[in-house]
């Protein structure tokens, strides 16, 4: 009785596997794409994986992207033509995924989670707002989609642009091309204003030098580097001022000021702690 009943489950198992039908190519496409995003989060979350940089600007944080910042918004596209170097689309993007930092300016740094440029990881960042400044603003980035092919980053309240910016590689008249696509606002009046005196152009440099640097790593170097620039909304979103209470840079003009007193602090403490 209890082997008929065996091999009658079994059957009916092996009929059910015959019966469903083999994800199709689409299915797995979608099912890939789906797990290339991240879950969404009410805040952001920095782990101990970036703690060589401050997170108290990140840290609790609302994402912002260009629909919540208050300045224009612009789209700027950044890409290089690698020619010379034979890696394909998917070859470039592991690489850049994997040594961002190291294609960064030396005026700013990029402090990637352990776990790499995944979905639903935070970086934290240190850069100058304004050319010139003599201090250094600290913020970061999520990583909101990454896959093979690219990956995108989201901003946090505080940033001085309410921002996304995709990474891309893509093939285009048998070339392979290297991309970083940004739809930015400033966040807060204060950004729109530094973004006005320089803070645009000084951006642009940033990310023009970045893709240099990448090219020259994958052997196209000394290929300029392509730029566009166009306003989508000339309209400032008035409604966002209130974006000021969470401005980094304000909050990192605090930090510097303050400075000299923490420090005298931390030494009257270590004084009283030898006592």
């Amino acid at each position: 009785m209890m082997a008929t009943m065996r091999q009658e489950t079994e059957t009916d198992e092996q009929r059910a596997a015959e019966a469903t039908p083999e994800a199709s190519p689409a299915s797995r496409l979608r099912t890939s794409r789906d797990e290339a995003w991240a879950k969404p989060v009410d805040r952001v979350s920095v782990t101990a994986a970036a703690e060589r940089a401050p997170a108290d600007t990140v840290q609790g944080r609302k994402l912002s992207g260009p629909l919540q910042g208050f300045g224009r918004m612009w789209q700027k596209t950044f890409r290089v033509p690698l020619y010379g170097a034979t890696l394909s689309p998917r070859e470039v993007i592991a690489i850049w995924k994997a040594e961002f930092p190291a294609f960064w300016p030396k005026s700013a740094k990029f402090y990637a989670p352990l776990a790499g440029i995944a979905p639903g990881e935070v970086a934290l960042l240190e850069l100058k707002p304004l050319p010139g400044a003599p201090i250094k603003l600290s913020t970061g980035v999520m990583v909101i989609y990454a896959d093979d092919e690219s990956f995108t980053f989201m901003t946090p309240e505080g940033h001085t642009l309410s921002a996304w910016i995709t990474f891309s590689a893509f093939e285009e008249n048998g070339v392979t091309v290297a991309q970083a696509q940004a739809l930015e606002r400033p966040s807060d009046p204060l950004d729109e204003l530094a973004y006005m005196l320089g803070g645009s152009k000084m951006n642009d440099r940033f990310w023009e030098q970045t893709l240099a640097n990448l090219a020259t790593r994958l052997g196209a170097g000394g290929v300029p580097v392509e730029t566009q620039r166009v306003c989508i909304d000339k309209r400032r979103q008035w409604r966002q001022v209130g974006n000021l209470r969470h401005s980094a840079s304000i909050d990192t003009m605090k930090r510097t000021a303050t400075a000299p007193i923490r420090a005298m602090r931390r030494a009257v403490k270590r004084a009283s702690d030898r006592r």
